[in-house]
This record gives structure tokens, sequence and C-alpha cells, in this order.
């Protein structure tokens, strides 16, 4: 059965459609909570609030864009619910990065230094623009999907991806600072940024 088959089967409350969607789908809402939360979150709360978000707003699901793209969608604004109900102030998800709101996700995440290095400076450009990156390189969504998931025009989403781009490079020079390696690093940020997704799914899986 397609996504919103059941998701439609599963608003008319069959369970078993359900457990395939959450089954489905699983891995990848799972990967995009783990990078931007502290490590003692209860990520499963924020991933069952996501699938069960999906069934209250399966109006808006009209099959124009893909499921997973809806489902991304759904998930940033829990993830936007989870942080504004834990600050005082007004949060805006384009200005402040996971390490502002100081929160350290698990370590644990990554298999070696360079993978630490990439979290730590993911962790630190603005949520929006860590987002955008996470579902570009670890989910493969285009330009457009991401403009779906943040609410944006293509061309913003595509001058948000560019932008967070620039200020992961900045992020990882300031935390590579004089060391001879970072040239390589950045001319192969692609590679090394599938590979720890790679780690990521292990991690969630």
């Amino acid at each position: 059965m397609q996504d919103s088959d059941l998701l439609q089967a599963w608003a008319a409350g069959d369970q078993l459609a359900g457990e395939q969607l959450f089954e489905r789908h699983f891995e990848a809402v799972a990967r995009f909570f783990r990078n931007k939360l502290p490590a003692d979150t209860r990520h499963e709360d924020l991933i069952q609030q996501t699938f069960l978000g999906c069934v209250e707003a399966r109006e808006r699901f009209r099959g124009e864009a893909s499921f997973r793209t809806f489902l991304f969608a759904v998930a940033r604004n829990q993830l936007s619910k989870h942080w504004r109900s834990r600050s005082r102030d007004r949060l805006d998800l384009q200005t402040v990065s996971v390490f502002d709101l100081d929160a350290s996700p698990s370590a644990a995440l990554a298999r070696d230094e360079d993978q630490q290095l990439l979290l730590m400076a993911l962790r630190r450009i603005p949520l929006d623009h860590q987002v955008a990156l996470e579902l570009h390189y670890w989910e493969s969504l285009t330009a457009a999907e991401i403009g779906a998931v943040l609410d944006v025009p293509l061309g913003t989403a595509k001058t948000r991806i560019r932008r967070a781009k620039q200020l992961l490079e900045a992020e990882l020079s300031a935390l590579r600072r004089g060391d001879i390696a970072m040239a390589d690093t950045l001319t192969r940020l692609d590679t090394w940024a599938r590979e720890l997704r790679e780690s990521l799914f292990d991690e969630s899986s």
C-alpha cells in the first residue's frame, strides 16, 4: 500500500496500517531528532507525536508532495513545539541553534573524531539551517522538498541550503582552527556527511 493509503486507513481505525507506516519511516524520523535534542530527552515521545500529528493533520496532505516531505514537516513542527515549551523567550528557528539552547546530544552518535566534529558544527548553526542540511545530506530531499518542510518558497530553500553550507564550513573551521587537515575535510564534506548519516542510521535501528 502507498503511504497515503496507509495514513487514511490508520485514521479510519486500522492499527495494522499505522504500525506498517511507523515501521516504514521510523529510522528517518528517529534520525531527524537525534542531533537536535539533549541526550536525556525521550526521543520516542517526539517520534510518536510526529506520527500521531500526521494523522491529525492528514487533511493537509493531498498527495501533492511525498509523504516523507509531509512527515518531516510535522517532525519539524514537533521539534519547534518542544523547544518553545522549554524557553521563556520567543524562539526563532532561523537564528537559534542547539548549542544556543545549551543542549548536548550524545557524542556517542559519531564513530570517530571527524564525525564528532561535524555533529558539533551542525549543532552550532541555526536550527532551520541544520534541518535543511541534514535533510539534504541524510534523507536526499530536493530543495523543493526542503522548502515544503520549512514552509518557504523554492528560491528561499536554495538560498538557505547554500547559506547553511557556508555557516557549517565556518563552524568547522573554527572548531579545527589551525588544523592543516581542515581544507581536505571541507572538500569532501558531502562524503563525510553521508558517512555520518550511516552512523546515525545504525544508532537509531
